[in-house]
């Protein structure tokens, strides 16, 4: 593929599985986390690539992440934005406070990387990916309000900024993941600790009846990044194996 690429939140999980497959197509990349520790961890992992520190729920360091990786890289040719996070209070339980940091982590957390780095892909005529959630599609049980909200929000964003940003010659589109799978996951600890629930709730729930992998994540990021999708934007692909209903 050979293309420069910035993947946000690639300390660990999703976003390392999702770099660590775009390296071994090529690509070139600059990593991102809020962890020191995780960060150099997932560095030693794909070697000349840049890791950055930066927070990119705040626009300063977004901008600063942008501007190193460009330096870095040359040049950008697409952006994962994959910052987010679905811990939050109870269904209920909401309050001001709560509100502004699930809608940091995971809306602001993307909607500065898309503004910082809107001209240098306007330039390479780049894309955005955007990682989402089934909980921003249909009310799954249990699933913070928070949380869904925002992520409902934010695929109501990838819709509505794709009209501006296709005007500059950018795709943006989205992934709703369903329940994914990896070390130290949610369904890592609940199959650890109850793995009769969890394949009573994947035969009742999802059709094709597994957890999702990263590998499912990652090659679907790196379809939709490649010239193989260069007529799709705006889009919000679901990918949860068939559970959510629409």
């Amino acid at each position: 593929m050979g293309k420069k690429v910035l993947v946000t939140g690639s300390s660990s999980g999703i976003g390392l599985g999702i770099a660590l497959t775009l390296k071994e197509m090529g690509c070139q990349l600059v990593i991102n986390g809020r962890s020191t520790q995780k960060l150099k961890l997932a560095a030693d992992c794909l070697p000349d690539s840049l890791a950055v520190i930066a927070d990119v729920s705040s626009p300063t360091e977004a901008q600063a992440l942008i501007s190193q990786a460009v330096e870095y890289l040359g040049g950008l040719d697409a952006v994962v934005c994959n910052v987010g996070s679905g811990v939050s209070v109870p269904p209920g339980s909401e309050c001001f406070a709560e509100w502004q940091r699930v809608f940091s982590a995971n809306l602001w957390s993307t909607t500065n990387v898309v503004e910082s780095s809107k001209k240098v892909l306007s330039e390479s005529k780049g894309n955005i990916i955007c990682i989402s959630s089934i909980c921003g599609i249909d009310t799954i049980p249990g699933a913070p309000v928070t949380y869904s909200v925002a992520k409902a929000a934010l695929n109501a964003y990838i819709s509505g900024i794709s009209r501006p940003l296709g005007n500059q010659g950018i795709r943006i589109n989205g992934i709703a993941l369903g329940n994914i799978m990896f070390p130290g996951s949610v369904w890592d600890k609940k199959t650890s600790e109850n793995p009769e629930v969890v394949e009573a709730m994947l035969r009742a729930e999802v059709p094709l009846g597994r957890l999702g992998t990263i590998d499912d994540v990652a090659k679907f990021v790196s379809f939709i990044m490649s010239d193989n999708a260069s007529f799709t934007t705006g889009a919000v692909f679901v990918v949860d194996g068939g559970q959510i209903r629409r």
